[in-house]
């Protein structure tokens, strides 16, 4: 029952990390991109390719899923998100992210293959170590760390205290000289690197699969919904909500009635408590 325990913590850490991704990429731009899951599932798969296959250290296959995930990043909102925002109002986004995902996802399972990869071992240790096994404590570590960030990045950079002005009041920002375009797409840039970071640090836990992207995407939204838009402390908690719920789920019912549960645990809380758990109530302009 411990291995539950750590390994729902361990996936729900990897789900509130997407939802972080979320919440940056939502600050500047108000758009829940379904590229989200798929920058980490690329960190996953370029890691595992620049040690394994290239032999590489794994410091440069770290910074090279950076790297990707920061160019997958920019690449949506040049290729999904700037000209629909510039040119209409309607979520036309959702179907411009959805065909940049698609076309990653199936790009990466040509070049990949469409098994799951076993990503190296980045640090000497036996496979038995059980929970102190690096899969569960790496992603842990990753997405506390990366929320702590967050946290200091709004509260102490210049261009943390851009991206809270744009969440206010992208207009009034626009007014007092901000470029809005090149603010969001630093904060795409920004999504991109801590999205690349979280799938190399659960490469071990998730493997290197070209698939992996949609689920992530689905259940990184439901902790952001659960925790509630805009709150890094909730997307941890909901991620870890999420985790712990499947982890369980799965030990006493079976993996088929895993996605079932996760939507039933959205449904609750949005029944419950649209807002989220962490989230503030929001007036709908009328």
């Amino acid at each position: 029952m411990l291995t539950v325990l750590v390994t729902g913590l361990a996936i729900g850490m990897l789900y509130g990390t997407v939802a972080l991704v979320y919440n940056v990429m939502f600050s500047t731009s108000k758009v829940l991109s379904v590229t989200t899951g798929h920058i980490s599932m690329l960190g996953g798969v370029f890691g595992a390719w620049f040690i394994s296959n290239l032999h590489m250290p794994w410091y440069i296959g770290l910074l090279g899923a950076i790297i990707v995930g920061a160019l997958f990043g920019w690449l949506t909102d040049v290729l999904a998100i700037r000209r629909v925002l510039a040119r209409s109002d309607e979520h036309l986004w959702l179907l411009s992210t959805l065909a940049v995902a698609t076309m990653v996802q199936q790009g990466v399972g040509l070049w990949w293959g469409t098994e799951p990869t076993p990503f190296p071992r980045l640090i000497p240790q036996e496979f038995g170590a059980g929970m102190a096994d690096q899969k569960f404590w790496l992603p842990i570590v990753v997405a506390i760390v990366m929320a702590i960030g967050l946290e200091l990045f709004y509260r102490r950079t210049l261009y943390g205290k851009l991206f809270l002005a744009m969440s206010e009041d992208a207009f009034a920002a626009r007014a007092r000289g901000v470029s809005t375009d090149r603010i969001r797409a630093m904060s795409y840039v920004l999504s991109g690197a801590l999205g690349g970071l979280a799938g190399f640090a659960a490469g071990q836990l998730t493997f290197a699969y070209f698939a992996l992207g949609l689920s992530l995407t689905l259940n990184g939204f439901i902790a952001l919904a659960v925790g509630g838009l805009g709150s890094n402390v909730g997307a941890l908690v909901g991620g870890i909500a999420l985790g712990l719920l499947n982890a369980y789920a799965t030990y006493w019912f079976g993996g088929e009635y895993q996605q079932t549960i996760s939507v039933g645990l959205l449904m609750i809380v949005l029944l419950l408590k649209p807002e989220g758990l962490f989230g503030s109530k929001r007036v709908r302009p009328v």
